[in-house]
């Protein structure tokens, strides 16, 4: 299922990431884990967030996603199911046909 990852990263552990040189190990962990078909970046209510569009095939891939994030970064992190337009017009067409 295409499902967005919204994520915000704790100020403090990213702050720290960055000095240390050991937030490019964790983004290139969570690009690998996901294979986003797009990744987009920047701030949000003050911290350093992103948006992953990716196919979430299992359900048990949230903790793999997500544990990283929570123990190293200190985020918060939302799974959300998403569609593009294209899906949006076949269920649109499906649900008007009853």
């Amino acid at each position: 299922m295409r499902t967005m990852l919204r994520f915000e990263f704790g100020l403090a552990e990213t702050n720290e990431a960055v000095r240390t040189g050991t937030v490019d190990a964790i983004n290139a962990q969570l690009m690998d884990s996901t294979k986003p078909e797009a990744a987009y970046f920047g701030t949000e209510n003050g911290r350093r967030t992103g948006y992953l569009v990716f196919d979430m095939v299992d359900s048990a891939q949230i903790p793999v996603i997500a544990e990283p994030l929570f123990q190293r970064m200190g985020a918060t992190v939302e799974f959300i199911p998403v569609m593009n337009a294209d899906e949006l017009q076949r269920g649109l067409a499906a649900a008007a046909a009853g």
